[in-house]
């Protein structure tokens, strides 16, 4: 047995370029090694366990026999310090930093920071933060939405072993309290906005010894009872004291703990995800394999910085020197802000590429028959040259795309979407219009981010790519979903994930961490995938939150939100049912600008969106295009709606509906819409026309 396992093991490694050292050799041309690996250039397969003889495990064509733990031609960064003391040394003077925001709060042209200005700021906070007595391995609260400080802080306690909270300011008062109190947080930087809510239960933290105000001065933050054992002062002031007593670095260890970030999870307390400097690092070394930045580039930040997506850009745009640019706060002012830093990246996640979508196909539909006739044909020839592999006609941008490029400032060259799955045909419809690649990743913060992503040169849509080079991949059996790997024509089953970047468990969580990694130390992503060709992961569906009809039918509500958001009526949509009933319902937020367009067409008077969403006639319309919508996209028949129910006002963090991540919370809206789902139930078992 052991003589066959080392001959499969010399067999895998004759499929590699013999002069070739580094970590991400390119594979030989070798025809008798399809049975070990996929023939088409993104992925190679591994067996798990030689032994076993089953070949199951992914990996990244770049890196096949080693997973990426540093970056290759840097090998010496070994923690987000190590990283930000190269981007110091290597681009000292390129701008870094940007804001809008003047000092008196007005908003005028970006202004910058150097790399090595946000050094000597960095060392000065951390410097500060050890003046007052704040000891290394502390935990450190940042209380506020991304701009220049946010970074500045967190590099400061990269610089000094401080360990970062972020806390959510959409988490709400509850959720801060306890984070603080579980994390241990001891220094806490806020903005005055958030101060107040700090300060109303500061007397239930025990642990929090400072609070540092981010904007303004001294003179205007109000006095702390000395009894509280708290001290209260400005970051400006902060910044002051760590200038006038500097302290040396105290670097990080790889293994350290870099960050504590608590997620928000659909049920229950915030979770605290562990994660090392060792983690982040080889996450982001892995991506810089797939994605190659420079310092011209310019990126603007807008995701929150609480979120692993956002933190995890921001530490390969350091590593590649990138200047970033803050927008305003103010999601609504964001295309005014584009248009001021003109950013050459743009990540985002599918919610505003939908509304890109919709705004440009809406001023297609309005522009007039001859220009609708254009923009098509513009579309069609471009489209067919791109997937074709050819150069497409530039008199297309300049009569057409050239305009809508614009609208992210006309100078993005990459485009990027990660949180949640963006259809196909969106996809397609980003490069066409912007001109350059649209790649889509997945990833999760138990993963420190990144666990696939589209190679840049791929043209094809509908898939999340290859393993980022840090982290290997499998799927495993699930049955209760019938989903196997020797389903046809593609192996099916549930993501799980090991490597490098995979967190040390949930903080102060045995019970839960053990739920998610197993003895292996593979992680269990509650994902179902399916590989396509080449080796590229294709996520269908979500093993949480399935629940069963009265037929023992098994349903993932998410699968069919995911699918009825393409209709046209559609704002957002939550599918509910349960083992007392044999079928689904819906309740939809409607688009407004939509059911209004539709309610005049059809002649139908209303006084306002409430009256018209009660209107029998415009919840049969929506159901029908809920059914056509269905169709399409191939639902098995007890996945339709039997029944729709629609509301004017929108799911939103406010009314307790959504999570910070903008994910349904599906006990929640259980509740929310108890009565309107009865009747729904209640009329479905009198009478249905459509059974």
């Amino acid at each position: 047995m052991e003589l066959a396992a080392q001959r499969r093991l010399k067999a895998i490694q004759g499929h590699f370029l013999s002069s070739s050292t580094n970590d991400h050799s390119p594979l030989q041309a070798n025809l008798t090694a399809s049975q070990f690996f996929n023939g088409q250039g993104y992925s190679v397969v591994l067996p798990e366990k030689l032994q076993t003889g089953k070949w199951n495990v992914y990996r990244s064509v770049r890196s096949p026999m080693k997973l990426i733990t540093r970056f290759p031609n840097h090998p010496a960064i070994a923690t987000l310090h190590d990283n930000f003391v190269h981007a110091v040394e290597t681009f000292q003077d390129y701008k870094y930093l940007g804001t809008r925001i003047r000092p008196d709060g007005t908003v005028g042209g970006y202004t910058w920071m150097t790399y090595g200005e946000v050094g000597t700021a960095r060392e000065a906070i951390g410097s500060g933060l050890y003046h007052h007595g704040i000891q290394n391995g502390a935990s450190i609260g940042i209380y506020f939405i991304n701009r220049p400080e946010w970074l500045i802080v967190d590099h400061a306690c990269a610089a000094y072993s401080y360990i970062s909270v972020p806390l959510y300011d959409t988490l709400g008062p509850d959720a801060v309290e306890y984070v603080v109190n579980h994390a241990g947080v001891q220094a806490i930087f806020c903005v005055p906005e958030t101060l107040n809510t700090l300060l109303s239960f500061l007397y239930k933290m025990p642990s929090v010894r400072l609070i540092v105000v981010v904007g303004g001065d001294d003179g205007h933050l109000q006095a702390l009872p000395s009894i509280s054992g708290v001290k209260l002062i400005s970051y400006l002031k902060l910044l002051s004291e760590g200038h006038s007593n500097r302290q040396p670095f105290i670097p990080p260890k790889t293994e350290d703990v870099a960050t504590i970030c608590y997620t928000s999870g659909t049920t229950g307390t915030p979770k605290g995800v562990v994660l090392t400097h060792g983690n982040l690092i080889a996450s982001v070394a892995g991506l810089s394999l797939a994605i190659k930045f420079n310092p011209s580039d310019i990126y603007i930040s807008y995701l929150p910085l609480a979120h692993i997506y956002e933190r995890s850009n921001q530490i390969i745009s350091a590593y590649y020197g990138v200047a970033i640019g803050f927008y305003q706060g103010d999601n609504l002012k964001l295309m005014d802000d584009l248009a001021a830093l003109r950013p050459t990246i743009f990540c985002s996640v599918p919610r505003l590429y939908y509304r890109i979508y919709d705004g440009i196909t809406n001023a297609v539909k309005t522009s007039g028959v001859l220009r609708e006739r254009l923009f098509r044909a513009a579309y069609n020839s471009k489209m067919h040259a791109i997937m074709s592999g050819r150069n497409p006609s530039p008199m297309w941008d300049k009569l057409v795309f050239n305009k809508i490029r614009a609208k992210l400032g006309g100078r993005v060259r990459f485009l990027v979407s990660g949180a949640s799955p963006l259809s196909p045909e969106i996809v397609d419809f980003l490069r066409v219009c912007f001109g350059c690649p649209v790649v889509e990743g997945y990833g999760m913060t138990e993963t420190s981010c990144v666990i696939s992503i589209m190679d840049e040169s791929d043209n094809s849509s509908g898939h999340v790519g290859s393993p980022n080079s840090a982290c290997e991949i499998k799927l495993i059996d699930v049955p209760e979903m019938n989903y196997t790997s020797e389903d046809q024509p593609y192996p099916r089953g549930e993501i799980c994930v090991r490597g490098p970047t995979i967190f040390h468990g949930y903080y102060k969580d045995v019970v839960q961490t053990r739920e998610a990694l197993d003895d292996d130390g593979w992680l269990h992503t509650g994902d179902i995938g399916l590989w396509l060709p080449g080796g590229r992961l294709k996520i269908i569906d979500r093993k949480k939150n399935i629940f069963k009809l009265a037929q023992g039918e098994y349903i993932a509500p998410e699968k069919i939100e995911n699918v009825y958001t393409k209709c046209r009526f559609v704002s957002q949509c939550f599918i509910y049912g349960d083992s007392f009933n044999s079928c689904l319902v819906a309740v939809v937020a409607v688009d407004p600008d939509v059911l209004r367009d539709w309610a005049a067409s059809e002649g139908i008077k209303y006084d306002d969106l409430g009256q018209l969403c009660n209107d029998p006639r415009a919840r049969a319309a929506v159901l029908t295009d809920l059914d056509e919508v269905g169709k399409e996209a191939q639902l098995r028949g007890f996945e339709f709606a039997k029944a729709v129910t629609l509301v004017p006002e929108p799911f939103t963090l406010e009314n307790g509906l959504l999570t910070p991540t903008f994910k349904i919370k599906r006990p929640q809206a259980k509740e929310y819409f108890a009565k309107a789902i009865s009747d729904m139930y209640a009329a479905l078992s009198t009478s249905d026309p459509r059974s």
